[in-house]
């Protein structure tokens, strides 16, 4: 899915608005943690994982363990998340992938999940 927009914005606020809720805790420094926590369906949750690689404003790459997975909190139950920023024609291309699936139910979890986070974030950032 490719979304265009001309402005991204990491701040905490900003993305529990369009990730289901979310609350994001990172210095977002190579080697550190990232923690997702919040309440999903009645569900206190608290995911996270390693920031990999950072570009201010281009490139993001972190590790990614959820509780939801119902999968051990081992290295090989991880994923990767990758968010890639590429100006082009006057906005930005937002490129995100994750890799690293447990099965294909859960890709398909993912793809979905991602579509609704990607349009929640492509419509608060057109209201900008």
């Amino acid at each position: 899915m490719e979304i265009r927009f001309a402005t991204i914005n990491s701040k905490p606020l900003f993305v529990k608005q369009y990730f289901f809720g979310t609350r994001v805790e990172s210095d977002w420094k190579v080697e550190s943690p990232i923690i997702f926590s919040g309440d999903f369906d009645g569900k206190k949750y608290r995911d996270h994982g390693t920031i990999l690689a950072i570009e201010a404003e281009k490139y993001l790459q972190y590790s990614y363990w959820s509780g939801f997975s119902g999968l051990e909190d081992k290295a090989e139950n991880y994923s990767l998340v990758t968010y890639r920023l590429e100006e082009k024609e006057n906005a930005v291309l937002l490129n995100l992938t994750q890799e690293g699936f447990a099965n294909e139910q859960a890709q398909e979890h993912g793809v979905n999940g991602w579509e609704m986070v990607l349009n929640g974030m492509k419509n608060l950032v057109e209201k900008s």
